[in-house]
Protein backbone atom coordinates (compact mmCIF):
# COMPACT_ATOMS: atom_id res chain seq x y z
CA UNK A 1 0.00 0.00 0.00
CA UNK A 2 1.34 3.14 -0.84
CA UNK A 3 1.86 5.94 2.09
CA UNK A 4 0.43 8.57 0.06
CA UNK A 5 -2.72 8.35 -2.56
CA UNK A 6 -3.83 11.56 -4.84
CA UNK A 7 -7.37 12.51 -4.48
CA UNK A 8 -7.28 15.62 -6.37
CA UNK A 9 -9.82 13.67 -8.83
CA UNK A 10 -11.59 11.66 -6.46
CA UNK A 11 -15.47 12.19 -7.23
CA UNK A 12 -18.31 12.53 -4.43
CA UNK A 13 -20.70 9.41 -4.34
CA UNK A 14 -23.47 11.60 -5.91
CA UNK A 15 -21.15 12.12 -9.05
CA UNK A 16 -21.04 8.34 -9.36
CA UNK A 17 -24.43 6.84 -10.69
CA UNK A 18 -24.57 3.45 -8.57
CA UNK A 19 -23.37 5.23 -5.51
CA UNK A 20 -25.90 8.21 -5.79
CA UNK A 21 -28.82 5.70 -6.71
CA UNK A 22 -28.13 3.87 -3.66
CA UNK A 23 -28.10 6.94 -1.59
CA UNK A 24 -31.84 7.75 -3.02
CA UNK A 25 -32.77 4.21 -2.48
CA UNK A 26 -31.83 4.15 1.04
CA UNK A 27 -33.40 7.70 1.67
CA UNK A 28 -30.29 8.83 4.01
CA UNK A 29 -27.39 11.43 3.17
CA UNK A 30 -23.87 10.51 4.62
CA UNK A 31 -22.84 13.79 6.89
CA UNK A 32 -19.75 14.64 9.33
CA UNK A 33 -20.76 15.25 12.46
CA UNK A 34 -19.13 16.15 16.05
CA UNK A 35 -20.25 14.65 19.28
CA UNK A 36 -19.06 14.37 22.69
CA UNK A 37 -17.07 11.62 23.58
CA UNK A 38 -19.60 10.76 26.50
CA UNK A 39 -22.27 11.17 24.17
CA UNK A 40 -21.11 8.57 21.85
CA UNK A 41 -19.82 6.26 23.96
CA UNK A 42 -23.06 6.13 25.93
CA UNK A 43 -24.72 5.57 22.31
CA UNK A 44 -22.37 2.53 21.14
CA UNK A 45 -22.84 0.83 25.20
CA UNK A 46 -26.14 1.12 24.42
CA UNK A 47 -26.48 0.31 20.75
CA UNK A 48 -24.31 -2.99 21.80
CA UNK A 49 -26.74 -4.13 24.79
CA UNK A 50 -29.72 -3.45 22.49
CA UNK A 51 -28.19 -5.64 19.30
CA UNK A 52 -28.46 -2.47 17.18
CA UNK A 53 -26.35 -0.14 15.68
CA UNK A 54 -25.24 2.77 17.18
CA UNK A 55 -26.05 5.61 14.14
CA UNK A 56 -29.40 3.72 14.09
CA UNK A 57 -29.89 4.52 17.76
CA UNK A 58 -28.79 8.02 17.53
CA UNK A 59 -31.29 8.16 14.08
CA UNK A 60 -34.28 6.76 16.20
CA UNK A 61 -33.84 9.19 19.18
CA UNK A 62 -33.22 12.40 16.76
CA UNK A 63 -36.28 11.10 14.82
CA UNK A 64 -38.28 10.95 18.23
CA UNK A 65 -36.98 14.08 19.76
CA UNK A 66 -38.76 16.04 16.66
CA UNK A 67 -42.11 13.94 17.16
CA UNK A 68 -42.33 15.11 20.86
CA UNK A 69 -42.22 18.66 19.30
CA UNK A 70 -45.40 20.44 20.11
CA UNK A 71 -46.46 23.79 18.39
CA UNK A 72 -46.74 26.48 20.52
CA UNK A 73 -50.76 27.37 20.56
CA UNK A 74 -52.94 30.39 22.02
CA UNK A 75 -54.20 27.33 24.42
CA UNK A 76 -50.25 26.46 25.20
CA UNK A 77 -49.38 29.86 25.85
CA UNK A 78 -52.51 30.75 27.69
CA UNK A 79 -51.60 27.90 29.94
CA UNK A 80 -48.28 29.05 30.74
CA UNK A 81 -48.99 32.30 31.63
CA UNK A 82 -51.58 31.37 33.70
CA UNK A 83 -49.23 29.02 35.61
CA UNK A 84 -46.20 32.19 35.62
CA UNK A 85 -48.23 34.53 37.21
CA UNK A 86 -49.85 32.07 39.54
CA UNK A 87 -45.98 31.52 40.72
CA UNK A 88 -45.55 35.20 40.64
CA UNK A 89 -48.38 35.80 42.74
CA UNK A 90 -47.14 33.07 45.26
CA UNK A 91 -43.73 34.59 45.95
CA UNK A 92 -45.04 38.16 46.25
CA UNK A 93 -47.39 36.43 49.13
CA UNK A 94 -44.42 35.64 51.05
CA UNK A 95 -42.92 38.57 51.58
CA UNK A 96 -46.25 40.05 52.48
Amino acid sequence: MRDEYDFKHAKRAYEVPHLAKLQAENNKTRITICLDNDILANFKERAAQGGKGYQTLINETLRANLKEETPLTAETLRKILHEELANVKNSNERYI
